[in-house]
């Protein structure tokens, strides 16, 4: 069947467009909203769990750290799962666990529960995000598929940025000492929804042939991402430089994965995930590095911006929410119509963000440096916005471009390695930005203004590596105009597109 990219057609062979494919996508949205909201609104909530719980600093960290680092190990092997047999059937156990855990960790009477919860909920979420991309490709072709695309990238880069008001708002709500269970109670009617629309509309995956999951290669995997994400996630209590040594076993760990892959390659057998990706699927790799290096900035920012505004100018936590909601509405704003630039613009696109979310940043990083304090909050408003616009204009195009090429038989898996390389840039950024600005506190007393500089400073540097990969690929394209290439035994089941510049 041949359609026009406008109808939502491709040149690929057997596609019809499926009926419910919209409504399907705002199902899959929401659940992927949920779940990456939780990895930030928890944070605002930590001094009342600690205080209402009787935990310690280190245990309540677990709230936070606990979630990210199951999220991300369960990741591509989720992804591998939802491709070899229905990503409808994975999408909606983990999101059903999603719910189930989420009401667990609300109700939980004891720190100890609520960090299991906080790690069943995690995996869950982590079962259920690659599906989300997956299921994309699945459903859409040609220009819809850029569409569906930026508003996938439009709840990434949102619910990023809005946790801490989400949680703010919550906690404004609901007053008392129990309040901060609501952050978990609000998943479950959303969530319930969200299942029995889901079991209505989402397509089923046709699965002849993929049977074959490598759980020598899960573990494998399983275990070098843990060595790398636990010290990162521990960081605040001493991991980085008790557990450095995980570092290096992690990276072991790693290449004996890839040499698998390979092997099972040369066997003729479906790996876990096909190195084909970074070879031969053009801008897989580049995306996926763009992605990691972005979100070690990204994600560290919001902490510093939390810590800079509730100890040193003693604002509430929705207060200090409020203050850095110019970024949500300028990435909402951007995303929702960026995805419909990037047949266009490609990676341009990409580089005109990241240089407004560089010039944003650090013209915000200027003005709580050096302008009056008083005013200094107010004056960001504008700075923060640009910077959201770039943003808006990044996470949902560099999805787009990195996916859009994959072969039906590796979505999942190619959409759970994207995210676990952002998940690491997050747990880096989250750990490093943090960690400088109690480091320059240490060294300068109390310069909280000096402390909130340097780490944004550090930041904006992540960011920078971001755009300079991303300019080397958009450069690189002008110069080739080459077709894109597929895996070679995909050509019949992979979409057709121009990649323009």
């Amino acid at each position: 069947m041949a359609a026009s990219a406008r109808d939502g057609g491709s040149q690929e062979t057997g596609y019809e467009p499926d009926p419910n494919r919209w409504r399907a996508l705002w199902v899959t949205l929401v659940a992927g909203f949920m779940s990456l909201l939780d990895v930030s609104i928890v944070a605002v909530a930590l001094p009342t769990v600690q205080k209402e719980l009787h935990a310690s600093a280190a245990q309540v960290q677990w709230v936070v750290s606990g979630y990210a680092l199951a999220f991300a190990l369960a990741l591509v092997s989720a992804g591998r799962l939802g491709d070899a047999l229905d990503r409808r059937r994975i999408f909606l156990l983990a999101l059903s666990g999603f719910v189930l855990f989420s009401a667990a960790c609300g109700a939980a009477p004891s720190i100890t529960l609520l960090v299991v919860a906080r790690l069943a909920q995690g995996l869950a979420a982590g079962f259920m995000a690659p599906q989300n991309s997956a299921l994309i490709q699945q459903m859409f072709r040609g220009a819809e598929r850029g569409r569906a695309f930026g508003f996938f990238g439009a709840t990434v880069g949102i619910s990023s940025a809005v946790g801490p008001l989400a949680g703010g708002l919550i906690l404004a709500l609901a007053d008392g000492p129990d309040g901060w269970r609501w952050i978990f109670y609000v998943n479950v009617p959303i969530g319930v929804l969200a299942v029995l629309l889901g079991r209505r509309l989402l397509p089923r995956t046709a699965t002849s042939g993929r049977g074959h999951v490598d759980l020598p290669g899960v573990v494998l995997l399983g275990l070098g991402v843990l060595a790398l994400m636990y010290p990162l996630v521990q960081a605040e209590a001493g991991g980085l430089t008790g557990l450095w040594w995980l570092f290096p076993v992690g990276g072991v760990l790693l290449f004996g994965f890839t040499r698998r892959q390979h092997r099972l390659l040369a066997r003729g057998t479906q790996p876990l995930l096909d190195p084909r990706l970074f070879t031969t699927v053009r801008g897989y790799a580049v995306g996926a590095g763009v992605g990691a290096l972005y979100f070690i900035g990204f994600s560290g920012i919001w902490l510093v911006f939390a810590l800079f505004y509730q100890h040193g100018l003693g604002w509430s936590p929705l207060r200090s929410a409020l203050a850095v909601t110019p970024f949500a509405v300028g990435s909402a704003c951007a995303a929702a119509v960026s995805g419909r630039l990037v047949d266009r613009l490609g990676r341009l696109l990409t580089v005109g963000g990241l240089t407004g979310v560089i010039a944003g940043l650090g013209g915000t990083a200027l003005l709580l440096r050096f302008a009056p304090l008083d005013i200094a909050p107010w004056l960001t408003a504008p700075a923060l916005f640009v910077g959201g616009l770039g943003g808006g204009c990044v996470i949902s195009p560099n999805i787009t471009m990195t996916l859009r090429d994959v072969p039906m038989r590796m979505a999942g898996a190619a959409g759970g390695a994207l995210q676990t390389g952002q998940r690491l840039g997050a747990a880096v950024g989250t750990a490093a930005l943090p960690g400088l600005f109690y480091l320059v506190l240490a060294h300068r007393g109390d310069d909280y203004r000096g402390a909130l500089f340097v780490a944004l400073g550090a930041g904006i540097l992540g960011m920078a590596a971001s755009l300079a990969l991303a300019a080397f690929d958009w450069r690189r394209d002008r110069r080739t105009r080459e077709p894109h290439r597929t895996c070679p035994d995909d050509v019949a089941h992979s979409p057709v597109h121009s990649r323009q510049s």
